[in-house]
């Protein structure tokens, strides 16, 4: 098996190689788009399944709406439309035809135009405040709480596997408020949902704030963020939670009654996190070797790898390794016992490695005699040897102190890279020499945001949510700021 590229050595090529390597994705026939395998979808489908779980327990329910906006609609919220305008696949023709001068060959059909053309989806806004306006007319049809696990389309030139593909798995939430207030707290409420998500589950620690105006979802009054720090001292953006106020409602002439027989528009949000996540957590936590998953959210938490010469003995390891798995099994471990005799231990040792499986039990002849097995750490590489007896409350224990130490490493990383500066050449230096999260002071205006991005590639990814205040002066323009903004070069 050849070896990665080491991150030391080309960090994107390292990522690059790693997708492919560990068998989670790949680029498809179709440009920009990619072919999720799955182990790949494995992994996504256990984030799907705990941020659903998640957002049930806050009350939402699941829907489906149509693949095609008709442009029209789409048009309506201008700021969203212009916002998405760039990126947008145009449906213009239903039919294909036989080409009379080339009869194998097939042509769009002149005579099937449609009428409208139609947006394949880049977000859904619109689509579904023009379904509301049917669902709501009283304050009684208030909130209205719906999420949708969808792919979304937006025609990106240059693509990376799961970071950035023309079409790409999601979630969207979409809701719908009787007040002001009711829609800003479940804007805030989404938004810690998927900060929890991403530190406890993911085990990523991230940075909560509130992007600039300049960075905004388009058609958003507000647009709350989770930012995270990748090893190679880049940001990425893992969530985004959007107070959208009432542009939305009035654009569909979505209106309701309220309590006092008045007519008022709603209030509304939207939030959203999408297959990317998996580029962060390919991208947080592992090594040169391949990947290191949380046990969270691996596939296989536990493989057991039989130590054997001939069948024989292969029986007698089995015997023990099938007891052991059913023990761990029965505690929610998910475990696989490799017995396939084609490959060699090294061979699956280094394979498992590269997949990321958390704890992996090598049981040989010896360890039967010693009722022993020997436990591998994939996180930190260590080995120890481990008595047969009480070996699934051992590991069960185990699995958790690796979540816990993987997070810690993150956390440790993040906070030796986050760098107070206060002068604009030390601030050039920093993301020259170190990257990472860098703390500056602000003027708050467009221009000063626009000339560091075009000098120095830095954006502004948040202001941090309750932020501490402080006197300073703006890194370009000098003018007098009362707290720091978060910069750093991103995906």
């Amino acid at each position: 098996m050849a070896k990665l590229t080491s991150r030391a050595e080309d960090y994107s090529k390292w990522y690059n190689e790693l997708v492919v390597k560990a068998d989670l994705a790949e680029n498809s026939s179709v440009r920009g788009c990619m072919v999720i395998k799955p182990y790949g979808y494995a992994i996504w489908e256990k984030m799907r399944d705990e941020m659903d779980k998640k957002f049930k327990e806050t009350g939402h329910q699941n829907a489906y709406f149509p693949l095609f906006v008709p442009k029209s609609l789409f048009e309506a919220e201008e700021k969203n439309a212009e916002g998405f305008a760039k990126e947008c696949a145009v449906v213009t023709h239903y039919r294909l035809k036989t080409d009379p001068n080339n009869p194998a060959k097939l042509i769009v059909d002149p005579d099937a135009k449609l009428e409208e053309e139609l947006i394949v989806r880049p977000t859904s806004e619109a689509i579904i405040w023009s379904t509301y306006k049917n669902w709501i007319q009283s304050y009684r049809d208030l909130p209205i709480l719906i999420n949708q696990w969808a792919n979304v389309v937006r025609w990106e030139m240059r693509t990376r596997l799961f970071l950035r593909t023309a079409e790409f798995l999601w979630q969207e939430g979409h809701t719908a408020h009787a007040t002001r207030d009711e829609a800003l707290e479940e804007t805030e409420k989404m938004l810690e949902v998927y900060a929890k998500f991403a530190e406890d589950f993911m085990a990523i620690p991230v940075f909560r704030g509130i992007k600039t105006p300049s960075e905004r979802f388009a058609g958003a009054d507000e647009t709350y963020c989770i930012e995270a720090l990748m090893q190679d001292g880049k940001a990425l953006q893992a969530g985004t939670s959007h107070f959208l106020g009432q542009s939305f409602p009035k654009a569909f002439d979505v209106k309701f009654t309220n309590k006092e027989g008045k007519q008022e528009y709603p209030w509304a949000s939207s939030w959203g996190t999408s297959t990317r996540l998996m580029g962060a957590l390919i991208m947080t936590h592992s090594d040169d070797l391949g990947l290191v998953l949380p046990p969270t959210l691996a596939p296989i938490q536990v493989v057991i790898v039989p130590i054997f010469k001939g069948e024989e003995q292969l029986a007698e390891i089995s015997e023990v390794a099938l007891e052991i798995q059913s023990k761990l099994r029965a505690k929610g471990i998910s475990v696989k016992f490799d017995n396939d005799t084609q490959n060699k231990p090294g061979w699956k040792f280094a394979e498992y490695e590269l997949k990321g499986v958390p704890l992996r039990i090598a049981l040989g002849q010896r360890d039967l005699e010693n009722k022993t097995v020997e436990l591998a750490r994939r996180d930190n590489l260590t080995k120890e040897t481990v008595s047969i007896e009480g070996l699934d409350a051992y590991i069960e224990d185990l699995l958790k102190t690796i979540q816990s130490d993987i997070y810690n490493k993150a956390l440790k990383f993040k906070e030796e890279n986050i760098t107070k500066v206060d002068s604009y050449e030390e601030f050039k230096k920093v993301l020259a020499e170190k990257g990472g999260f860098i703390l500056a002071h602000w003027d708050g205006t467009a221009e000063e945001e626009e000339q560091i991005k075009q000098e120095t590639k830095a954006t502004i990814r948040c202001i941090p949510l309750n932020n501490e205040q402080e006197d300073g002066v703006s890194l370009i323009s000098g003018k007098p700021s009362k707290q720091r903004v978060v910069f750093a070069k991103a995906y």
